[in-house]
């Protein structure tokens, strides 16, 4: 595993933590001084400087007035929102509603010129189809208990998706071939969502990869799903958040995974095939007809 999906959050709040912790020492104060300064209890100052508890604007401007570091106080700030816009839980993010989770990647998109994609479960959002992508937002609308708007949702994602076919950017993307087995929608979205990868594979801009799954003495086992735009951010999927990497080490250790990834995966006629063999396994039951009556 390249990294702890939540490291670069968690090491961010750290570094405010610490110092905040350094400006009390420089202080000269304990942490129950502080505490009374600040007005709060003692443990609410162990939490803060152990990174347990993330402080609020007010916080930090309580905690530099006590320590005569005021003019510390509006960088802390800003360095505590970055911290926490790191780790960005689906439901904060989508509570506006799906659709709009969708458009809100459309800036970060029109400003990356290389996108590497790395999926173990799921065909990437800029190659998914709209009843397979459909499929998925409604199943991520339920899990997270939030209204269903998946319809429109998968709307934004397809026009979000036209990106792929504008000049100036580069789209590499490694796929495990279980992404190809896993039923999501009906055995008509399924197909139509492999028949468009076909498709899709000969797009001048893109490079798809498919790692197989009888491949031997594997580089680097699956790894989380990950997006990494050009060298600078690596956004990472999870179940309940997505974190966002920035840390330059991080992003090039997933910039590392990534290419030993990609280096097991088959290309071109090898990949089609793999894609034409999941699409045979689905052909007996499209064609399956209701049996006639007595």
């Amino acid at each position: 595993m390249p990294v702890s999906p939540s490291s670069a959050a968690q090491a961010a709040r750290e570094q405010v933590a610490q110092q905040l912790r350094e400006l009390r020492q420089d202080a000269g104060m304990s942490g129950s001084e502080l505490a009374s300064r600040c007005g709060w209890s003692h443990p609410k100052t162990y939490r803060i400087e152990n990174a347990r508890t993330p402080p609020s604007p007010e916080d930090i401007r309580r905690w530099c007035d006590a320590c005569g570091a005021w003019g510390q106080a509006a960088g802390l700030i800003a360095q505590s929102r970055n911290a926490e816009s790191q780790y960005v839980e689906w439901r904060r993010k989508a509570r506006a509603g799906l659709r709009y989770l969708q458009e809100s990647y459309v800036q970060l998109y029109q400003a990356t010129e290389v996108f590497r994609i790395y999926s173990p479960t799921l065909v990437p959002g800029l190659l998914q189809t709209e009843g397979y992508a459909r499929a998925i937002l409604s199943s991520n609308a339920q899990l997270l208990g939030l209204p269903d708007d998946a319809p429109q949702a998968a709307a934004a994602r397809l026009e979000r998706s036209r990106i792929i076919h504008e000049p100036g950017r580069r789209f590499v993307m490694v796929i495990e071939e279980a992404v190809l087995e896993y039923r999501l929608g009906n055995t008509a979205d399924m197909a139509a969502q492999l028949g468009y990868l076909l498709t899709a594979g000969a797009l001048p801009a893109l490079s798809l990869g498919i790692v197989p799954k009888a491949t031997r003495d594997r580089a680097l086992w699956p790894q989380e799903l990950f997006h990494v735009y050009d060298d600078t951010l690596v956004s990472v999927e999870l179940v309940s958040a997505r974190v966002s990497v920035t840390q330059p080490s991080e992003v090039a250790l997933y910039l590392k995974a990534f290419e030993a990834l990609r280096g097991m995966a088959v290309y071109g006629a090898e990949a089609r095939a793999l894609v034409v063999r999941a699409l045979e396994a689905l052909a007996p039951e499209t064609q399956k007809r209701p049996l006639a009556g007595p």
